[in-house]
């Protein structure tokens, strides 16, 4: 798949086939997280891969009942370290570059999923310290989580705003 194809056919999937997925497939969403650029290239983030399904139900519970979380065959918890990047950043790295590492990997894990016809949806709803223990992450800190799986669900578009309402200052010139 082209990346724009890829792009146009990401959709907030929520609801999901029991089929599990390909230990192959798993490991190229890994390697393209692993792929995303970070501050300084320090990676500071950590990945959980959920299966177990108490657990996964322990999330979709601390995500206040997204009960999808729990359906798909995998749940990927993305953490910020934020000890790792202020290390190098000092408070700037602790507060944001460790955030944007995890969300970028995120983001390139989960364009990964779709090019590999996996579906996922983005959860930022939960309650931290509850995924904190659930995970025992220690003082890693839970920025996003997204279910993994085989869609059983096919959610049309959502709209987008303009191009030009989001973007200004020197914007290209239409003919």
């Amino acid at each position: 798949m082209e990346l724009f194809e890829v792009l146009r056919q990401r959709r907030s999937v929520r609801a999901y086939k029991s089929q599990p997925i390909e230990e192959e497939k798993l490991k190229m969403v890994f390697e393209a997280a692993n792929l995303a650029p970070s501050a300084g290239n320090l990676q500071a983030y950590q990945v959980r891969v959920v299966r177990d399904e108490a657990k996964k139900r322990e999330l979709a519970k601390a995500a206040f009942d997204q009960r999808f979380v729990a359906e798909a065959p995998v749940c990927l918890v993305f953490f910020a370290d934020s000890e790792r990047s202020s290390e190098k950043y000092g408070e700037r790295g602790k507060e944001l570059y460790s955030v944007q590492d995890a969300t970028v990997a995120g983001s390139f894990a989960m364009l990964a999923a779709v090019d590999l016809g996996l579906a996922t949806v983005w959860v930022g709803e939960f309650d931290e310290k509850k995924v904190q223990q659930i995970l025992n992450s220690g003082n890693l800190r839970p920025v996003a989580m997204f279910s993994l799986g085989y869609a059983a669900e096919h959610p049309s578009p959502a709209p987008r705003r303009a191009i030009e309402e989001i973007f200004s200052g020197d914007f290209p010139q239409t003919d």
